[in-house]
């Protein structure tokens, strides 16, 4: 402690209260590919909402079903869930010049296209997520009064009647497809629909059956009041705000409309999806909660659907250009008469992500212990992409994948792998013992380790999204099941079994494995999943897939022991920079031991043991700045195999007589 040089008093805490911390156990990791949604970024999701809320729903294909359906079955089971859309090859941005762009992340965004730098290869707007549903979105932008409503656009160049939908005009250059119009004489609002020359327009009725024309005759020479599509969604046009009247800038207000041009995401085409109204073109603006409104930035904050990357030259001068209040007043902002309408193209979802693929996003974002904390890695789809565009299901790939990312675990030696066989292998098979010998050899070659969980199955489902059933892997339900056990009782207890082995959600298996099936899978180390009459479809083995008889071939063994670690390990970085004595010992003896005594009370251990003094922490172990703690654990066993021994005995035979004969 410090030297006091003259008479006072010193306060002084020490906080001597460590124990050993609770840890997650039921955090799921998964990489997959998707049709919208951050491109090799962790996004953290806990249900199906958010699943679908962040990466859409499941392109209506077998694989994109497969990778979906794995995920959200996971977050059945009442866990959260870490996912990552693959960067597969072919992917690209829709965007409004129909340019080959993967803007992959608000990260590179931020980095690569916030300046405007890349207007000239992308244009003005640029999709939000990579995928052909960005072909679906159309921008538009009202930067005026005349853009937002002209009186007296044109008139009829002759007498049009009830029913009509071509309007023959004096000059249709004024107006747009979409464009509201309403014509001198009665209020009834009409959609343009086409616009086949110079002097007519195709119209038809608001409010009305589809194709319905003129609800009145409309006179030669009547005036036709022309609106933006979009102006009932704001209140006034877009103008001069109080900052910019402050400032003695120009007008710089801003209507901005993004809608579901193909109904691609909504269902139904012209959906509006998101508005923005009186935003700035100044970038110093600020709203009524002192956040920036300049335009782009609003869009970069609140859109789900698009960024800015450029300015249209008919707004300020270059794509890139920064003008503030201030210097718009010499230099005005460009208030266009004519709305700036842009529909995004050049959207693509790109390919089945290879084996590389698959693995490469599971290394890059999963890969480090420290850096983010995950329970589960699920494998699962297999299917990967030939080269060429098409999917295919090959053992050599399934087995490059499951054997990289049990690799991955087995460096982090916090998690475990949940993998299921390939779908050719027991999908469309009818004979169950092809079934059964398919799946053994899936497994074949795969990594012995006890960081693994091999199933045997495939689960057939609604795909709600797309109105049909489909077969998808069951990593994702026996990894949820694990993480539900957790949940419903301890990391240490069996997730097998008709107590806590329970699948949800499911129509029928794929393969459901009888006696003699289930024997030779389990002598396999891959674990059965089976449907029982009356009785549900359940998880039937708790094995890893560790080769070598051992305690560590059964789940909760391995499972209690990363419980163990993963917790101590923790408690221990406290001890860090300490000094090797008997009280730094007794004191971090005193955190570990309540913890595994109340492992014990909870039926995980049989007993235990830890060894922290000068036994092992010899002079030697001191001098190289070590510090030791043996820590010996007996795991609680499940029970896998029942004896149940029915003796009949004579009427006069005392029952302990016989009991040593059994």
């Amino acid at each position: 402690m410090a030297f006091q040089v003259s008479p006072g008093v010193q306060v002084k805490e020490i906080d001597l209260t460590n124990v050993v911390p609770a840890v997650s156990s039921t955090t799921g990791a998964f990489a997959g590919q998707f049709q919208w949604g951050p491109v090799d970024e962790v996004i953290t999701v806990s249900d199906a909402k958010g699943l679908v809320d962040n990466f859409y729903q499941p392109a209506n294909t077998d694989a994109g079903a497969e990778d979906f359906y794995s995920a959200e079955a996971f977050l059945k089971y009442g866990s959260s869930l870490r996912v990552v859309r693959i960067n597969s090859t072919g992917l690209n941005n829709a965007n409004a010049s129909s340019g080959t762009a993967l803007l992959k992340n608000n990260d590179e965004y931020v980095s690569t296209y916030q300046d405007g730098s890349q207007n000239g290869t992308v244009g003005n707007w640029i999709a939000k997520h990579a995928g052909s549903l960005g072909n679906s979105l159309k921008v538009s932008v009202c930067a005026s009064s005349d853009a937002y409503f002209n009186d007296a656009v044109t008139t009829l160049s002759g007498q049009e009647s009830v029913g009509q939908t071509t309007i023959s005009v004096n000059d249709s250059s004024g107006m747009f497809v979409r464009d509201i119009v309403k014509f001198a004489g009665h209020n009834t609002e009409y959609r343009v629909t086409s616009i086949p020359d110079g002097t007519s327009i195709v119209v038809e009725a608001i409010g009305q059956p589809a194709g319905t024309g003129l609800t009145a005759t409309v006179a030669s020479g009547a005036n036709v009041d022309r609106y933006w599509e979009f102006y009932n969604s704001f209140d006034k046009a877009p103008a001069k705000s109080g900052t910019a009247t402050s400032a003695g800038g120009s007008d710089d207000e801003l209507h901005i409309v993004i809608s579901d041009e193909d109904g691609l995401f909504s269902g139904v085409q012209n959906t509006i999806l998101e508005t923005y109204g009186f935003v700035s073109l100044a970038t110093d603006s600020k709203d009524s909660q002192g956040q920036s409104n300049y335009y782009k930035n609003v869009i970069a904050r609140e859109s789900e659907y698009v960024y800015w990357s450029g300015h249209s030259t008919d707004l300020l001068t270059s794509a890139n250009e920064e003008r503030t209040h201030l210097t718009s007043a010499t230099t005005a902002f460009g208030r266009p008469s004519a709305v700036i309408n842009v529909s995004l193209g050049g959207g693509v979802d790109g390919r089945v992500p290879t084996a590389g693929e698959k693995h490469g996003a599971y290394t890059d974002h999963f890969g480090d212990a420290e850096t983010i904390d995950v329970s589960f890695l699920i494998v699962g789809s297999t299917r990967t992409d030939d080269g060429s565009g098409n999917s295919q299901d090959i053992l050599a790939d399934h087995n490059t994948i499951v054997n990289n990312i049990i690799q991955i675990a087995e460096n982090r030696k916090d998690c475990m792998v949940i993998a299921s066989p390939r779908r050719a292998s027991v999908v469309g098979v009818s004979s169950e013992s092809t079934q059964s010998s398919n799946v053994i050899a899936d497994f074949a070659s795969v990594t012995s380790s006890s960081y693994a969980v091999l199933d045997s199955g495939w689960v057939y489902s609604y795909d709600r999204y797309n109105d049909k059933y489909c077969y998808v892997p069951a990593n994702g339900h026996t990894s949820g099941i694990m993480a539900r056990s957790d949940l419903l009782r301890d990391p240490w207890f069996s997730p097998a079994g008709f107590s806590r082995g329970q699948y949800l959600g499911i129509t029928k298996l794929a393969f459901n494995p009888s006696q003699s099936s289930r024997d030779d899978l389990y002598r396999a180390r891959i674990n059965p999943v089976c449907t029982f009459a009356g009785q549900g479809t359940v998880l039937f083995g708790d094995k890893t897939a560790l080769s070598s008889p051992s305690a560590f071939d059964r789940i909760n063994v391995r499972r209690l022991f990363i419980v163990l670690e993963k917790a101590i390990a923790t408690a221990a970085k406290s001890q860090l920079f300490e000094f090797n004595d008997a009280f730094t010992r007794a004191q971090f003896r005193a955190a570990v031991e309540p913890f595994l005594r109340d492992v014990k009370n909870r039926r995980g251990l049989v007993d235990f043991s830890v060894l922290c003094d000068e036994t092992n922490n010899t002079d030697t172990v001191i001098d190289r700045n070590e510090f030791v703690c043996s820590i010996f654990v007996k795991p609680a066993r499940s029970i896998n195999f029942i004896t149940l021994n029915f003796v009949a005995a004579r009427s006069g035979v005392d029952f302990e007589e016989i009991y040593s004969a059994v």
